[in-house]
């Protein structure tokens, strides 16, 4: 990273920080780039924005297929924005905000099902099924997400076994191109059905889903280190097969991504020592910022993030409510500003035997590039058989980078640089990369990581000849 580059962040900052009491809120939106209507769409990196002609919110199917019925113009779709590259939106469209569809539709406690609308957050359903003792199956680690935008990029969390949320789906309502409304599962419509989870929205609404859902029970977690080359196997030997292992993941941190930190919850018969059963929403988290801005800019910041966090995993062993591990909120995460730097994320899915020769090849890379990784998370996940852009066609391990960059487009372009090398070395290894993120993979990378855009392709050309379900990622990509 060039140090003059960062001394002028740091002396526009405290300026900032100085004109801070005194600046309106016009001029913060100038300085951010933010056009103060409801027309601008972005996500959550403020790397991204773009102008639409209309943004509704439906809350009905009804209203939705009456909205694709009356208009004639192409159509983007979106939830909690959490996508960083464009995927939830388009120039000029008819851009569907699905946020206030988030009624429970059906809550069948006895066979632990649920039906709901395609807004919800998955923070809102776990507030209605906690006090039945259910929980979400399968989701994200953080519960900001609606369960549109998770079905759309096929979500995954960490837990163990279960893969994708494809998994824990048993059915979803999809209004189509022309306005109608379909029942899709597994059986009815399953070429539509396995091609939508996953599919970024471009082959029609997703109003309503379906999903299993599991006890809510009570887990402790414990934490080591692991040698980084005696992984695999530890993994295998001690969480892969074990019937209590609920989640699991494993933390490489920078400098050297070399000692991998293995965090496991196991369901357990104590009590808990944590009495939350969810975390609550108007929860501050000054300190995790400030925690996280220290990690990542301070000379002392490994050092910060061994005292604070990494130690304290390794020391404690809080016993909890499942519900209370997956209620955690992404403002965690949140810098307090995106004005002079922004947090991304990247994931790559590596076939398991080729875990250690893709682990060498990422660190060449990252450490090289410099940048500024503040974590690499490792999950795992079963082949996914079901999803036809599936990012998991075998067993594999995933990689998530989380990563800080400064909101300048010479930052874009070479965290731009240093991504194609990471997905060429994925690709190399036999694995893929994820699409929610920033879109620098090259056309050629996307066709060799998912060739089953094809067969997409041709299913959109039949269920929606005209295009009209559109975004950044489907336009730049998809083959025509």
């Amino acid at each position: 990273m060039n140090d003059t580059r960062i001394d002028d962040d740091r002396r526009r900052l405290n300026r900032a920080l100085l004109a801070a009491p005194f600046a309106s809120a016009s001029l913060t939106a100038m300085l951010s780039g933010c056009r103060d209507d409801a027309q601008r769409i972005e996500d959550v990196s403020r790397l991204e924005w773009t102008d639409v002609a209309d943004a509704p919110r439906p809350t009905t199917t009804a209203a939705v297929s009456a909205l694709l019925r009356g208009d004639a113009r192409p159509v983007s779709i979106g939830g909690g924005r959490y996508s960083m590259g464009g995927q939830v939106a388009w120039p000029d469209s008819l851009h569907l905000d699905m946020r206030a569809m988030r009624r429970l539709v059906a809550l069948d406690v006895a066979n632990r099902r649920v039906r709901v609308q395609a807004g919800m957050r998955w923070r809102d359903l776990q507030a209605l099924i906690d006090p039945h003792d259910l929980s979400v199956a399968i989701m994200q680690s953080y519960s900001n997400f609606t369960v549109g935008g998770s079905l759309s990029v096929n979500c995954h969390g960490r837990y163990v076994g279960r893969g994708p949320l494809v998994n824990s789906l048993r059915a979803l309502q999809l209004v189509t191109a022309e306005g109608e409304t379909l029942e899709l599962d597994r059986d009815t419509h399953a070429d539509l059905f396995r091609a939508v989870v996953g599919g970024y929205g471009g082959l029609g609404v997703v109003t309503e889903a379906e999903f299993d859902l599991e006890p809510n029970t009570r887990i402790v977690r414990d934490a080591e280190y692991v040698a980084l080359e005696d992984y695999p196997a530890w993994f295998r030997a001690h969480v892969r097969d074990d019937a209590d292992v609920v989640l699991h993941n494993a933390d490489l941190v920078p400098p050297r991504f070399d000692r991998p930190v293995a965090i496991t919850w196991r369901r357990t018969d104590a009590p808990v020592t944590l009495s939350e059963r969810l975390i609550p929403e108007d929860r501050r988290y000054g300190r995790d910022q400030n925690l996280i801005w220290a990690a990542s800019e301070l000379p002392i910041g490994e050092d910060v993030r061994d005292r604070k966090l990494t130690r304290r995993q390794l020391i404690e062993h809080p016993v909890v409510w499942r519900n209370r591990e997956a209620s955690l909120d992404a403002d965690a995460l949140e810098p307090r500003t995106r004005l002079f730097s922004t947090y991304l994320l990247q994931e790559y899915f590596i076939p398991v035997a080729q875990f250690g020769e893709f682990v060498a090849a990422m660190r060449r890379i990252l450490i090289d590039a410099q940048a500024n990784v503040l974590n690499v998370s490792i999950r795992h996940s079963p082949a996914d058989r079901t999803s036809l852009l599936s990012w998991a066609p075998q067993e594999v391990f995933s990689f998530v980078l989380y990563y800080k960059q400064r909101s300048h487009r010479w930052a874009d372009a070479e965290a731009e640089g240093w991504t194609r090398r990471l997905i060429d070395a994925a690709l190399d290894h036999g694995g893929r990369y994820y699409l929610p993120y920033r879109l620098h993979a090259t056309q050629e990378q996307f066709l060799r990581a998912y060739p089953e855009a094809e067969a997409y392709a041709a299913l959109k050309a039949r269920h929606d000849p005209k295009r009209r379900f559109r975004n950044k990622l489907l336009e730049r990509y998809l083959p025509r």
